[in-house]
C-alpha cells in the first residue's frame, strides 16, 4: 500500500439515484494490490480531499468500482466527475467479509440503502459458486424507491430469495413496504448453518443483527460493516476508534459478538 494516491481514470459512470453514482475506475499506470469484498479505498478528489469508500466491484483488469453518495465537499467532487476524469486511490485497507467461511452453509445478506454497494461483490462471488453454498438470500431495504441502487441488477440475481422493501412508497411502487427485517420470515435459511452479512445505517444494522440472533443465527456468524470517520486508514490518527478497535485496521467488517457490546455504549 502507498500513502500517495495512485491516479485512476473514470472509464464509466452510472447514476444510481438522484445523489448517488457508481464510478468505474482503471489505473492510469501500475495497479494497486488486489482488493477483496469488504475492503475499502481512500478515494481522492484532487483539490478537495479524500474519503473512504468500499469497493462495489472488483475487475480482473485491476480496475475497481466505487458507489458514492453526494453528502459533502469530497463526495460532491467525486459525484461530479465525468468519464475521462482522473481521481486518486490508495489501499486496499481493512478486512473482508470472509465469505469463504460460509462454504457449505446458507448465505443471508441484509442491506440498507447504499449499504448494498459494499455487499455487491460478496453477492456476486457467492452466486458465481452455486455449489459452495446451500442457499443465497438477499434482503434489501431503502427509504424510498428512488433511493434503491442497482435496482435492475437485483432483479436478475438467481438467489433462493431476494426481497426488496421501502419505508415510503411512491404511487408506482408495487413491492413490500416497511423495515427490511420484516423480510426475514420469507428468507430460506437454517439458522444454525447460516452466515449473515449486514451493511447499512447503524440503526438498521442493530435491528437486523439482533433479529438474526433471536432467530438462532450465531452472533459470531453475523458480520457487520461499521462506518466511522476514517482519516488516515493506517491506524495512526485514531478517528475511527470504536472502543478498543481501530476500524480501519480490524474493520470495517466485524462480527456482531464484537460489535454489539461496543455499540451499546452511549456516546457522550
Amino acid at each position: 500500500m502507498t500513502a500517495v494516491p495512485v491516479p485512476h481514470r473514470v472509464v464509466a459512470r452510472r447514476a444510481e439515484t438522484a445523489d448517488t453514482v457508481t464510478l468505474c475506475l482503471e489505473p492510469v499506470g501500475a495497479a494497486l494490490p488486489d482488493f477483496a469484498p469488504g475492503q475499502f479505498a481512500m478515494v481522492h478528489s484532487f483539490g478537495r480531499g479524500e474519503i473512504p469508500v468500499s469497493v462495489s466491484s472488483v475487475q480482473a483488469t485491476g480496475g475497481l468500482a466505487h458507489t458514492v453518495r453526494s453528502v459533502g465537499a469530497v463526495s460532491d467532487g467525486l459525484c461530479a466527475t465525468r468519464v475521462g476524469d482522473v481521481v486518486g486511490l490508495r489501499g486496499p485497507y481493512g478486512n473482508t467479509w470472509e465469505l469463504e467461511r460460509a462454504h457449505g452453509g446458507d448465505v443471508l445478506v441484509v442491506a440498507g440503502g447504499i449499504g448494498l454497494a459494499p455487499l455487491r461483490p460478496l453477492i456476486l462471488s457467492a452466486l458465481a459458486e452455486p455449489e459452495a453454498y446451500r442457499r443465497v438470500n438477499v434482503l434489501v431495504g431503502a427509504r424510498t424507491p428512488g433511493d434503491l441502487i442497482a435496482r435492475q441488477e437485483i432483479e436478475s440475481w438467481p438467489t433462493a430469495f431476494t426481497g426488496v422493501t421501502v419505508d415510503q412508497p411512491d404511487a408506482d411502487w408495487r413491492g413490500d413496504v416497511g423495515v427490511v427485517t420484516q423480510l426475514l420470515g420469507r428468507a430460506q435459511f437454517e439458522p444454525d448453518g447460516t452466515w449473515a452479512f449486514v451493511c447499512g445505517p447503524e440503526p438498521m444494522i442493530r435491528a437486523a443483527a439482533r433479529e438474526l440472533a433471536q432467530r438462532g443465527v450465531r452472533r459470531d456468524r453475523v458480520r457487520v460493516s461499521l462506518e466511522r470517520n476514517m482519516r488516515c486508514a493506517t491506524g495512526h490518527c485514531g478517528h475511527c476508534q470504536l472502543g478498543p478497535l481501530l476500524l480501519c485496521q480490524v474493520g470495517p467488517v466485524v462480527n456482531w459478538a464484537q460489535a454489539e457490546p461496543l455499540l451499546s455504549v452511549r456516546e457522550l
